[in-house]
């Protein structure tokens, strides 16, 4: 069993995330618990309201490290970013496509209103990929898409009638479901590939600071071994807790989606790498250009893969 000790580097860096919710848990764990400091370093943590703006940041060596910013790395890349996608904890769609009660089948979306966070966004493609699966085309269906605000704000125009179907995370969509709002296609059984959290670093960094990027990413999916551990639950509960003032009930919930998804192996997928491109294009024709070779840079987490320090990190904390 390889041995895991620090390294002799240390640097304070900057680490970037555009996400609120659960699914930074690993982040905030690996702050919490010093897990940084363990692989020797030094980090800053810095909430950014969006990625494309983490992006912008990182271009001029304000923000080393990026915690999510799959999406926009992408689409810088089709600009000529040198940013690179060092792995992905979520793959795949996971929101529920709900609707209005009376919608009992996908063809009664034709002709309705569709709300999403923002045109473009990653909710948006989920969205499309959740049609797409059900055989049905905006365009050809008449389905109106309309950019209504976030997940909380896309609840309550559900539930108001302004529009017909959304997608949601679980810990809104469960609220809908005790209203009587049924879900139309629970969009985490269908496998629909789509990158969603990724580790994101520019290649020069990369290239100058391999060590340093190395224990970031070590630290990170020891992070995700520990929130996703049965016998930790309590601690990350009480970390999410923190990190998004919220209640021990709210907290469960947000585990729940948390857990979702999480790919024990964090490689990023070309082909969810491909569904953004292919959707982004739309509106980016510059993205075409972007082939998932461009973007997805893996040797760390391959090296650690197979040095056996994925294994031994859930091995230890006994989770899934």
């Amino acid at each position: 069993m390889a041995k895991w000790g620090t390294s002799s580097i240390c640097a304070k860096k900057n680490c970037a995330h555009a996400a609120m919710n659960a699914r930074v848990g690993p982040l905030w764990i690996a702050r919490d618990l010093g897990l940084f400091a363990k692989y020797g370093v030094d980090a800053d943590m810095i909430f950014v309201r969006s990625s494309p703006l983490i992006v912008a940041a990182m271009s001029s060596g304000e923000i080393e490290v990026a915690y999510g910013a799959g999406p926009a790395a992408i689409a810088a890349a089709g600009s000529g970013s040198d940013m690179k996608i060092l792995s992905a904890f979520t793959n795949r769609v996971t929101y529920d496509l709900m609707v209005r009660p009376g919608i009992k089948r996908p063809e009664d979306l034709r002709g309705k209103k569709f709300g999403v966070q923002a045109i473009g966004g990653t909710l948006w493609m989920g969205a499309i990929l959740g049609l797409e699966h059900l055989g049905l085309d905006p365009d050809r269906d008449n389905i109106n898409i309309l950019a209504v605000g976030d997940q909380t704000a896309l609840a309550q125009a559900l539930f108001s009638g302004t529009i017909h179907a959304t997608v949601l995370d679980g810990v809104m969509s469960r609220k809908l479901q005790q209203s009587g709002f049924p879900v139309l296609a629970d969009l985490n059984k269908a496998n629909l590939p789509l990158l969603g959290i990724a580790i994101v670093a520019r290649e020069p960094y990369i290239q100058s600071n391999p060590q340093i990027v190395q224990g970031v990413m070590m630290a990170l999916i020891e992070g995700a071994a520990f929130a996703l551990s049965a016998a930790q639950k309590p601690t990350t509960l009480k970390i999410l807790q923190k990190y998004l003032k919220i209640g021990e009930g709210e907290a469960e919930e947000g585990y729940k989606d948390m857990a979702v998804g999480f790919d024990r192996k964090p490689y990023a997928s070309p082909q969810g790498v491909m569904n953004i491109v292919r959707l982004m294009k739309t509106r980016n024709p510059k993205v075409e250009k972007v082939k998932p070779g461009d973007v997805i840079d893996d040797r760390i987490l391959k090296r650690l893969d197979q040095s056996g320090f994925i294994d031994e990190m859930y091995a230890r904390y006994g989770g899934k």
